[in-house]
């Protein structure tokens, strides 16, 4: 009994955990994508800036093209990290369905106790009769 409520209670934590881990990989993406964002208008706002919007142009501003390459890392990363969220949730629905496997089998378990249990009460309650009718 103890052993079948400990597997039940490390397989909701291993869901929960499997969870989180699904929930900080999808605020990592976001969060790249808000700075890409950010940095996509800041590139625009030092090329309006500086009349110069063709990154090959001998004067197009210093910290524009930088900016680029921090941009282009973060969507890089983005999207690296959109592979190790797939394979989270690949692992998410693999422990929920372990989990409910347990769960069910917990349930049976339990149910077949119930019965069991309700049979010897009901053979009690026979024995008693009986002896009071004698």
């Amino acid at each position: 009994m103890k052993s079948r409520e400990t597997l039940l209670r490390l397989k909701r934590f291993q869901v929960d955990e499997k969870r989180r881990r699904v929930s900080q990989i999808e605020m990592m993406i976001a969060d790249f994508h808000r700075m890409a964002n950010d940095l996509d208008r800041e590139i625009q706002a030092e090329e309006a800036r500086a009349g110069i919007a063709d990154p090959a142009h001998f004067a197009y501003p210093t910290y524009a093209k930088a900016a680029l390459g921090r941009r282009d890392n973060l969507r890089q990363s983005a999207d690296n990290l959109q592979g190790q969220l797939e394979e989270a949730k690949a692992e998410l629905q693999e422990a929920f369905e372990d989990m409910k496997k347990v769960e069910i089998l917990d349930d049976r378990e339990r149910a077949s106790e119930r019965a069991a249990e309700a049979a010897r009460d009901q053979a009690t309650m026979d024995a008693i009769g009986l002896r009071s009718r004698a």
